[in-house]
């Protein structure tokens, strides 16, 4: 309302990035908190990553460009999967990873189908779950979400790196020169990629589908070629049969242990939840809405789907010619196959050239995979912590989340020592939570939209991702435990920040309906005060008791207006918060503003400032003392709003005007 005194929204101060002659006082550390701070106000739509939502439809690419940025991280897998899987079935990882595609096929691809229909914007399953559940078991079972998922991109920026360094160690040109130095090259690509986001990351879609469509025309060709050296040996698959006869037995073993090998082929899996993050990008159709853009789902779903085909391919084929014609000592650690299966079967088979041209290929899509999970991360965590309040104000910011990326991807890569298989374990925790929880996501969707058959569908897939899930923790328990670490981190640091950040007055905007602003203009030119009353039976006799008691111990003369305030918490665990001020008179007499709002404090304190701003006059306010313990009472304030308001009113107030010849009187009684 453009000219209305009792609305005002406030937004976050935007931090330029350039040095003017104001910079001079201050110097390389002003120029050096505005660089870092650029964008500080919408990081969540404005970050420089594919992740980062376009500014209109009219920037959305085809859904086929779109894909190849979910290419960057999902068909870089090929990269290593061959290889994991050939250490985890042995002869029998042909079979197994048709198991794998299967459940990609009939089960994530599905599920995630789903997810693009209730979540379009780019916040996935995760934002699906943040609706279904409420308060703070809501909040906490998201920010458990963020720590796998923090799991997922971070282990994909060091697994992806690490992944590029066995690619570049393993070269016949550069292994001599780079042998034994593998944790120093990993740092040394993961500091490439830290400052490529801190310099600026833009037309990521344009170089996704340059290397993805170079990358996949390679692994074509070597995937062509391996099939053609089988074919043309008629020993090779009659000795791999053998060989499988001989150590598992009867067909039905093999499907037996092919199905109880599947968690451990988990990494096959990633880039659903990548799928569904990149869908902003997406075109839509004309008639599209935002809140419901048909043809960005559409879009998406087709994405899904192709991605999911064109994996299943190479997963099936990979690892068949690579099982059938590696040697199995070559898979181990140490061995010449290991994390780099068909990078392998290039140099063999197609020349060192050849292999030279696959390597680089590998070498870039890895590691611009990275960049798409830290992406990933910079679009994530900001649209959640400090929404929460969980996060200060300059993690919203890119360039500082970066550096912080950053410097926990290093020490993972150190704790390490760049491991493709050490790492393979939380990749596949966080990849699997991600997935079992979007397919708990869609059951509970499909319930409540009375879809029984779906129900049932989806709830079968939930059942087997929790199974997938609980073998691959149970196997390879380094990947919860990472996990946990991750969880542990992102609560420890979301409630210090919390809790320091208590007494920010966290308001975005204040409103006044129709009687609350004709009650201020009633009192505009007079001693404005206000007596905070939590309402409780609301009848005659509690607002003429507390009146008479707030006018007895604060000599307020009986000629004085007096307004009645009365906050009701919504859901305390919000942070920031929307505050409509409603006017209404009650029993005939009584002047009543109302509110709703997360914290009854903050929200008072805010209503004092705006009436001040807005009036031009100081507002009194006059509270009762509440009595009990003050830490119990902080805790109170802290989880539920409420606790002893007077003293938390004064502090926000204290906080927010630090003039006190500005700030408005709070008065306890």
């Amino acid at each position: 309302m453009a000219g209305d005194p009792f609305a005002v929204r406030r937004e976050y101060p935007v931090v330029s990035s350039t040095s003017g002659d104001g910079a001079s006082d201050g110097g390389a550390r002003h120029r050096l908190r505005g660089w870092l701070l650029a964008g500080l106000t919408d990081i969540a739509k404005r970050q420089p990553g594919p992740y980062a939502e376009p500014e209109s439809a009219h920037h959305g690419r085809p859904w086929w460009r779109v894909m190849c940025l979910t290419g960057l991280d999902y068909f870089s897998t090929l990269g290593y999967q061959p290889g994991i899987a050939a250490l985890a079935a042995g002869l029998l990882s042909p079979l197994a990873t048709v198991v794998l595609v299967v459940v990609t096929l009939v089960g994530a691809l599905p599920v995630y189908r789903r997810v693009a229909e209730e979540s379009p914007h780019g916040q996935g399953s995760i934002a699906m779950l943040e609706r279904l559940l409420t308060f703070w078991k809501g909040k906490l079972f998201v920010l458990t979400l963020l720590g796998f998922a923090a799991t997922d991109f971070l282990i994909t920026i060091t697994l992806s790196a690490a992944d590029a360094t066995a690619h570049l160690v393993e070269n016949p040109h550069l292994t001599s020169t780079l042998h034994g130095h593998e944790v120093a090259v990993t740092l040394i690509l993961v500091g490439l990629l830290g400052a490529v986001f801190l310099k600026g990351f833009t037309e990521a879609i344009g170089i996704a589908v340059v290397l993805v469509a170079a990358y996949l025309l390679l692994n074509a060709v070597v995937v062509a070629v391996g099939l053609w050296h089988i074919g043309t040996a008629p020993h090779v698959i009659p000795d791999w049969s053998q060989a499988l006869v001989a150590e598992r037995g009867s067909p039905l073993v093999m499907i037996g242990v092919a199905l109880v090998i599947f968690p451990k082929l988990a990494l096959g899996l990633s880039g659903f939840e990548t799928g569904v993050a990149v869908m902003p990008h997406i075109e839509g159709k004309p008639g599209d809405t935002q809140e419901r853009p048909a043809g960005r789902i559409q879009g998406a779903r087709k994405l899904l789907t192709t991605a999911a085909v064109i994996m299943s391919i190479f997963l099936i084929t990979s690892s068949f010619i690579t099982t059938l014609l590696i040697p199995q000592r070559e898979f181990e650690p140490g061995g010449e196959a290991n994390g780099r299966a068909l990078a392998y079967l290039a140099h063999e088979y197609l020349g060192s050239a050849f292999g030279s041209v696959y390597d680089a290929s590998t070498i870039a899509i890895l590691w611009f995979a990275g960049a798409s999970a830290m992406a990933g991360l910079l679009n994530l965590m900001p649209r959640y912590l400090p929404r929460y309040g969980m996060a200060p104000h300059w993690a919203r910011a890119v360039r500082p989340m970066v550096l912080v990326f950053i410097a926990v991807a290093f020490l993972v890569t150190w704790l390490f020592k760049a491991d493709v298989d050490a790492q393979g374990g939380a990749y596949a925790t966080g990849v699997l939570v991600l997935i079992t929880s979007a397919a708990i996501a869609v059951t509970i969707a499909a319930r409540r939209a009375r879809q029984r058959g779906w129900t049932i569908g989806f709830g079968v897939i939930a059942v087997i991702f929790l199974y997938t899930t609980g073998v691959n923790v149970i196997e390879r328990p380094d990947g919860v435990k990472i996990g946990a670490c991750f969880i542990a981190g992102i609560l420890a640091v979301s409630l210090l920040s919390r809790v320091a950040r208590a007494f920010e007055l966290r308001v975005t905007s204040v409103t006044f309906d129709p009687l609350a602003e004709r009650f201020m203009r009633d009192t505009a030119h007079r001693r404005i005060r206000f007596i905070a009353n939590k309402p409780e039976r609301r009848d005659l006799v509690e607002y003429r008791e507390k009146q008479h008691q707030i006018r007895a111990d604060n000599d307020i003369p009986p000629e004085d207006d007096i307004i009645f305030v009365e906050v009701t918490v919504a859901d305390p665990s919000e942070f920031e918060s929307e505050l409509q001020v409603c006017g209404e008179v009650v029993h005939g007499r009584y002047r009543v503003l109302t509110l709703q709002s997360a914290t009854i404090p903050n929200a008072l304190a805010a209503l004092l400032l705006r009436v001040r701003d807005a009036t031009g006059q100081r507002p009194h306010i006059y509270f009762e003392w509440t009595e009990g313990h003050p830490l119990a009472h902080f805790l109170r304030f802290f989880l539920f709003g409420q606790g002893e308001v007077a003293p938390v009113t004064r502090e926000v107030l204290r906080e927010a005007e630090p003039d006190r010849g500005r700030r408005p009187h709070v008065h306890v009684g």
